[in-house]
């Protein structure tokens, strides 16, 4: 599973010039769980991170190397909940180690979206996550009685850890969490919709594709991702003018 390893590159050095807060897991110091998403109405928010008008971006990158994700951690770059006073710009990045993944291409597929739609199961208790996938973005409006009793990023980062371990296919699990100011969100939203993509094209594989590139709306991910091209047709594309 090394589609996504281009994007792992290009996830690290946006953040090279960050120095961030790091954390091990720890799966019994997480958020209380609800059954479902809590309402946090406005008046009863502190603020809301990737507000309207704000920065914002959530994607999951996958891989097999031990290289790339190597333990179950947590990374913030910025401050924390409680040292937040206002609307904030913010990203979610998640970078899944998995398995082996047996199977056929669909097998494969639905693994991968099962293990990331765990993010959906995520229900904490004054925080609430308002996701768009058409958009790639994610907004967070936290309840001023999550602040107060003293709710953090170290919490709420073993909480997906947890989510996410739940899938035997999952290996290791960094979770990151961006709120500093002068971050480019624009090009880790770039990277959410270039994410999407890819996995979105394994679904195409499943139908069939065109054999000819210069008639195929995948080109442009196909020759910008490592692998892909292998992956439609099981040979490298050198030589040829075909995926």
């Amino acid at each position: 599973m090394e589609l996504y390893n281009s994007l792992f590159h290009d996830t690290t050095a946006l953040l090279e010039k960050g120095r961030p807060t790091v954390w091990p897991y720890e799966p019994n110091n997480a958020c209380r769980s609800l059954e479902n998403s809590e309402l946090v109405l406005q008046k009863d928010a502190a603020y809301e991170l990737g507000a309207s008008g704000k920065g914002s971006a959530n994607y999951v990158l996958f891989t097999s190397s031990p290289e790339l994700v190597d333990r179950d951690q947590v990374l913030l770059y910025g401050p924390d909940l409680k040292d937040i006073h206002g609307d904030c710009d913010f990203a979610r990045i998640v970078l899944l180690r998995v398995g082996v993944l047996d199977g056929d291409d669909e097998k494969v597929y639905r693994t991968l979206k099962d293990i990331e739609f765990a993010k959906y199961h995520v229900n904490l208790e004054g925080y609430m996550v308002r996701m768009s996938p058409e958009s790639y973005r994610e907004q967070v409006r936290l309840s001023r009685q999550a602040v107060r009793k003293g709710i953090s990023f170290r919490q709420v980062g073993n909480s997906y850890i947890k989510a996410y371990k739940q899938d035997e296919n999952v290996l290791n699990a960094t979770v990151i969490f961006v709120t500093a100011p002068g971050f480019d969100y624009a090009a880790m939203k770039a990277n959410a919709k270039k994410a999407s993509d890819v996995t979105g094209t394994l679904t195409h594989i499943l139908e069939g594709l065109p054999t000819d590139c210069s008639v195929c709306s995948l080109k442009g991910i196909c020759d910008e991702v490592e692998g892909m091209k292998e992956l439609h047709f099981g040979v490298g594309a050198k030589g040829t003018d075909k995926h």
